[in-house]
């Protein structure tokens, strides 16, 4: 076992792997490709595709299987600009509107002109996917939903039609579904694998890279990575590994101690080889959410919540490049997602804090909801509903009206994780919040709703007095048992925007390496909006390979 096995072993890690410095003269390679992949998800796919279709020699290196976070996804990718399927569905957008709104949305994450490219060429990404497969649909959800039904394919997935975003930018749907009933990452995903294999690209499973190969100057080389040989370790691997994903929200200990055993059987029978890559090196591996260890480092606040993703999203890729000197950035960026749509009449009621303040507008994205309560609000989340909301939340949650994934959590929250109070001055001592500020925040909602015009930006259809006892609250912290946050990193390492090269500290960058999807930092690391971040991975895959390919 080599020293790189030994220290890449725990998910539960921020231990850097360790460098192998190799003379390229005299290296001795197992095999050789122009361009080595690193990780089969939906950015590894694609900088495969695009590596190939650009005449170079590709090799990919998957741990699992492939897919990554994107095969368990809802399978949304993020476009606008007049794609095809906004056309077919009537709806009127622009590449400036998209840009515009994206803007706001990514803070100067990104340069201007990396958005502009990416909202410019947004139709031919969507038009690219469907060449290779991807199905889409141009059916029009008609109400604001964080996930339509499986009537809708295309829906408004972000903030587009609230303040401030409405007002420099046209709203318009840009959440494009991939087809595909429940959640239809699948249908997102296996086109792009099968299209890969179908090309004759060669994809090595259950392959573990535990280290870079790099020359005197730093320079990227190639890759080492333990192989497992195939029989009896990668069918056992294989079915633990689908376990653990079963259980990874439902069991999450189990699911860890699983991968913990994966972890263990890759040490003792890997067979350890190494890659030349002549151009380059792309990593693929998906974020950290699952490595405990660098949350508890970078994101301490997001600790609570609910990974999101799959327990491969460990940080390998990130601490690769970290080991031979990249630069990492927005680690302490986590999107928290506290979606409280479906049902739509809980927008009606009012979120407040510890303090019993009301503080963002309930039918406002969930991940923007989620960083306010995160980062200014101390993690708490109180939905505050009268028993008219209440009566109807439950009618909304019936089959066919939200998904079952929707509906099960609502339900189980109005039933298990409710408090009443005949007055708000009962309920506000049952969640243990001031009395009186609870009482001026409704006694505020209320006068809000009669004037029709909320400050916060909730639309008129939703604004509905808190008036009708009992009153009743729902707790939607990110500490939450019964009501779990789902979390994803969005930070990674830092990458020069022209050349797609990773970035060193000093601001040169690493020859031979390149950082795609969530191992880096890109349009989805400053603020996640549906869809988002698969667009990205799309994005800068295609770019990682192309510019590796013509190195």
């Amino acid at each position: 076992m080599s020293k790189a096995q030994e220290q890449g072993n725990s998910s539960q890690t921020t231990a850097l792997p360790p460098i192998v410095e190799r003379d390229p003269a005299t290296a001795v390679w197992d095999e050789t490709a122009d361009v080595v992949v690193v990780g089969f998800g939906a950015a590894g796919a694609c900088a495969a595709l695009e590596a190939h279709a650009a005449g170079s020699r590709v090799l990919v290196l998957e741990r699992f299987q492939g897919g990554g976070a994107t095969r368990l996804s809802g399978g949304v990718l993020y476009a606008g600009g007049g794609t095809s399927i906004q056309k077919q569905a009537g709806v009127s957008d622009t590449a400036e509107d998209l840009y515009q709104y994206l803007k706001l949305e990514t803070q100067g994450i990104v340069s201007d002109a990396t958005l502009r490219d990416f909202c410019n060429h947004s139709t031919d990404m969507l038009s690219w996917l469907q060449s290779h497969g991807v199905p889409f649909e141009a059916s029009l959800c008609p109400v604001k939903t964080s996930y339509p039904t499986d009537d809708y394919y295309l829906y408004y997935s972000g903030n587009e039609g609230f303040s401030p975003f409405k007002d420099v930018a046209k709203p318009a749907p840009r959440g494009h579904r991939a087809k595909g009933a429940g959640l239809p990452g699948g249908s997102f995903y296996d086109p792009l694998k099968q299209k890969v294999e179908s090309l004759g690209i060669g994809v090595r499973y259950e392959a573990r890279v535990t280290a870079l190969v790099t020359d005197s100057k730093g320079d990227v080389l190639g890759v080492e990575y333990g192989k497992l040989p195939e029989g009896r370790w990668t069918t056992t691997v294989r079915g633990m590994m689908g376990t653990a994903l079963a259980l990874r929200n439902y069991q999450p200990n189990v699911s860890r101690k699983l991968y913990a055993e994966i972890a263990k059987i890759e040490a003792r029978h890997s067979i350890v080889k190494r890659a030349r890559a002549t151009k380059g090196v792309i990593l693929a591996t998906g974020g950290f959410v699952y490595n405990r260890a660098m949350i508890e480092q970078y994101a301490p606040k997001y600790r609570p919540g609910m990974p999101l993703g799959t327990t491969a999203d460990d940080g390998s890729g990130i601490r690769l490049g970290q080991g031979v000197g990249g630069k990492l950035d927005r680690m302490h960026r986590v999107s928290a997602w506290r979606f409280i749509n479906p049902p739509e009449a809980w927008t009606r009621g009012i979120l407040v804090d510890r303090n019993g303040d009301r503080y963002i507008n309930e039918m406002r994205y969930g991940a923007a909801i989620g960083e306010a309560m995160v980062e200014d609000h101390g993690g708490v989340a109180l939905l505050i509903m009268d028993k008219k909301t209440r009566e109807i939340s439950r009618e909304q949650c019936k089959p066919g009206k939200a998904q079952w994934f929707q509906r099960g959590p609502a339900l189980l929250n109005l039933w298990f994780n409710s408090k009443e109070g005949k007055t708000i001055e009962e309920l506000a001592a049952k969640i243990r919040v001031p009395p009186e500020r609870l009482r001026a925040s409704v006694d505020a909602y209320n006068a809000i709703c009669r004037a029709g015009e909320d400050p916060m930006g909730k639309p008129k259809s939703q604004l509905h007095a808190i008036e009708n006892g009992p009153y009743y609250a729902i707790d939607c912290s990110i500490t939450s048992k019964r009501f779990p946050c789902p979390t994803l990193t969005l930070g990674g390492l830092v990458i020069d925007e022209d050349s797609r090269l990773v970035k060193r500290d000093d601001g040169t960058t690493i020859g031979g390496l390149y950082a795609v999807g969530r191992s880096a930092v890109g349009i989805a690391s400053h603020q996640y909006v549906s869809g988002l971040s698969i667009a990205d991975c799309v994005y800068s895959g295609r770019r990682a390979g192309r510019a590796a390919a013509t190195r």
